[in-house]
């Protein structure tokens, strides 16, 4: 599993959203442990692409702010003569 460990309270509402998409959307019934069980199958499928995404943005973030940094450090050079 990707992801060691979601909090319970998180668990147990996700798990009943699910469980009321199933009811609504699909006219079908999950119980408890169905419902569950589709959560870890989805986390373990959908948590490792979600993690790299985020690792991706968070180099495009760091670069940029690096690049201003670095133009402004360079801004503060002195000129030789």
């Amino acid at each position: 599993m990707f992801i060691k460990k979601v909090p319970k309270e998180h668990k147990d509402t996700i798990i009943t959203n699910i469980q009321l998409y199933f009811s609504k959307e699909r006219d079908d019934s999950l119980g408890n442990l169905e419902a569950e069980q589709l959560f870890d199958f989805m986390l373990n499928e959908i948590a490792p692409i979600i993690y790299n995404q985020a690792l991706s943005d968070v180099r495009k973030v760091i670069q940029q702010q690096f690049d201003s940094l670095e133009e402004e450090i360079y801004a503060l050079e002195r000129p030789l003569r």
